[in-house]
């Protein structure tokens, strides 16, 4: 039997060094160590474990959720190389006999890169023959089952591959952890995906309809044209946006809108019932975080979406300042909060957050 004691990560092409900081940092906070191991642009990072054991620990006690640029989270063994080309399956089966109790789902995976997507097609007929060998062999459920874990291939060419799983409740729900979303074509900009993609990854569904529900009052700070406006507008809130530049002339004709053009870093509500504040501003991330943190000691608004736009260096450095600068300050005012941070698949050189105020 192989032994599995590596962890896979997916994340944006051109994270991979921010993925690998990340994924040391957090091992080693539960007292866990190893190396990483990452080449630039290919879309996804290893962390091998000095002991076993400690790989099967990760992926069952450290919170995918909390990964800021890990797309996904699985554990695996060494690469499968030079697959025979007349029996893939067989090498497969034989890494995942004995590894895990039956699975609920099988995801054939590849890299979100130019490369990666060229073996699309190849992936998409294996897959067929590999369920079915992995169901006869009663490694794979007869049925998809949530409640089991999720046996990941990831293939690196049409021959070579990393064979693992996840668990179902410590992963990313969506294939290679991209949320499949459509652009609207009455959107002002593409940017609106990212709101939409921040609510998809942020809130449980469950809660959807008491927390994104028509009737809320939001702010969007830095709102023109007004991609993120949309995404409010369209679950029929009241959105006041704050820009001095143009807004959307559809998004005012809803007579959902109403647009103050002010400066998104001076202005303050007069009313104190804004349930969202959204803002996707071009601006340092320390004044973001800064703006952010006033708003929500104020008390001017229950939850808020912002971006924070990365530096070229010291990126994961960069956002774990700016989130614990973000907790202190709250705390220091009893003001208790969850906070979530995540680099979207629609962001680019930015994370995305998410704070929501609890009250007791």
């Amino acid at each position: 039997m192989q032994k599995l004691n590596k962890i896979i990560l997916y994340c944006r092409s051109g994270f991979e060094k921010e993925c690998a900081a990340e994924i040391t940092d957090r091992a080693a906070q539960k007292n866990i160590f190893g190396f990483a191991k990452v080449k630039d642009n290919e879309g996804y990072a290893i962390f091998e474990c000095y002991q076993s054991e400690d790989a099967q620990i990760l992926i069952k006690e450290l919170a995918f959720r909390t990964l800021i640029f890990a797309r996904q989270m699985f554990i695996v063994g060494d690469m499968l190389a030079n697959l025979p080309t007349e029996d893939r399956i067989s090498p497969i089966i034989d890494v995942l006999t004995g590894c895990i109790d039956k699975a609920g789902d099988l995801r054939v995976e590849i890299p979100d890169t130019n490369e990666g997507k060229e073996l699309t097609g190849f992936c998409r007929k294996f897959t067929v023959p590999l369920r079915q060998a992995l169901r006869n062999k009663q490694i794979l459920s007869k049925i998809h089952d949530a409640s089991k874990p999720v046996i990941h291939l990831f293939f690196i060419n049409n021959n070579s591959c990393y064979v693992g799983y996840s668990y179902n409740q410590n992963n990313s729900p969506f294939y290679m952890g991209i949320p499949r979303l459509r652009f609207p074509n009455d959107a002002p900009s593409r940017s609106t995906l990212k709101l939409e993609e921040a609510f998809h990854i942020f809130i449980p569904y469950e809660e959807w309809d008491e927390r994104l529900k028509s009737g809320l009052n939001a702010v969007d700070l830095g709102a023109s044209p007004g991609g993120w406006t949309y995404q409010l507008v369209k679950r029929s809130m009241i959105v006041y946006a704050i820009d001095n530049g143009t807004m959307n002339s559809k998004l005012m004709e809803t007579g959902q809108v109403k647009h103050y053009r002010e400066d998104g870093f001076k202005f303050e509500p007069k009313k104190h019932n804004i349930y969202w504040l959204v803002c996707d501003m071009v601006e340092k991330p320390s004044k973001v975080t800064e703006l952010i943190t006033k708003w929500l000691i104020s008390g001017w608004c229950r939850e808020a979406i912002f971006n924070l736009k990365l530096p070229m260096k010291k990126r994961y450095e960069e956002v774990k300042q700016n989130l614990q600068l973000l907790n202190e300050k709250l705390n220091n005012k009893h003001i208790n909060v969850q906070i979530q941070a995540k680099q979207l698949y629609h962001d680019r050189e930015e994370v995305t957050v998410h704070v929501q105020r609890i009250w007791g």
